[in-house]
């Protein structure tokens, strides 16, 4: 390691620990009035400070600054920024695809329960107690707001509007319209039904082109993998290639635009897949 290498990761070190300084509890929140990944984390389950995720990002910059190698300090450092975001988007994706398929079951569920003869409350309320992980969907937090004393419908109301996903967004529609609306078991339950039957043909129709498109993403994967794979190669066994990503052209130009348009191929590959289902 080189020793302005070394000045650098303790400069930026040192201006972490000052900016952190005046955040000295474990439980304070973003000291701003928003944050552009606020509800990218709540749906990865991130349950610590958005200060702490701050520096979460900061410490993979130094490390990737640190592990640069031949491909200069600005590459490494850009990686080790964006990959905890890469990677807490991808939680984030996955924990709304199983939200998704939790309504599904607990809208089969709760219309269960009402052509069995229950009313909407005691088939939602038997419907989120069935099992631990729908207990953390929304719908289990509008009942715990319903159970403090607030109407059934502005807490499904207050609960869609938290929500990202669209399914689930249908799902808490279809039960804060039957409970505003006050309507009969038999309507509800033809409401719900038929909310059940779009989610469901929805939902098999996003694993189908999930399938279908298994491979193609496998090898959009191995092909943004090989172009980095094959320019660390010949930085590590041509001296001619390394010197060019040293040079100004190279580390503020060539490798700053590869990074760059690599990225938005594999963000247009996913976008493609990610509107179909």
């Amino acid at each position: 390691m080189s020793v302005v290498l070394a000045g650098a990761i303790a400069t930026a070190l040192a201006v972490t620990c000052l900016m952190l300084t005046p955040f000295g509890s474990p439980t304070l929140s973003w000291p701003f009035a928003s944050h552009p990944e606020r509800s990218v984390l709540r749906d990865a389950g991130w349950t610590r400070s958005l200060v702490a995720w701050e520096c979460l990002r900061a410490v993979a910059a130094i490390c990737g600054l640190a592990l640069a190698g031949p491909l200069g300090a600005m590459p490494g450092a850009l990686i080790g920024a964006a990959a905890p975001s890469i990677v807490v988007r991808t939680l984030a994706l996955r924990s709304r695809d199983e939200r998704a398929r939790q309504t599904i079951a607990l809208l089969q569920m709760t219309l269960a329960g009402l052509r069995s003869g229950a009313s909407l409350t005691e088939a939602l309320l038997l419907a989120v107690g069935s099992g631990p992980e729908i207990a953390l969907t929304p719908f289990a937090g509008a009942l715990r707001a319903f159970d403090l004393g607030a109407p059934l419908d502005v807490a499904l109301r207050e609960a869609r509007a938290e929500a990202r996903d669209r399914r689930v967004i249908l799902g808490l529609e279809a039960l804060s319209l039957c409970v505003a609306e006050q309507l009969p078991a038999s309507r509800s339950a033809t409401l719900i039904a038929s909310a059940v039957d779009r989610l469901v043909f929805e939902q098999r129709t996003a694993d189908d082109v999930r399938a279908r498109t298994s491979g193609l993403r496998i090898q959009v994967v191995l092909l943004a993998a090989l172009v980095p794979g094959l320019a660390l190669y010949l930085a590590m066994t041509i001296p001619g290639m390394r010197e060019t990503y040293a040079m100004p052209l190279g580390r503020f130009i060539l490798l700053p635009l590869a990074a760059m348009l690599e990225t938005a191929g594999i963000f247009a590959s996913r976008r493609i897949v990610s509107d179909i289902t």
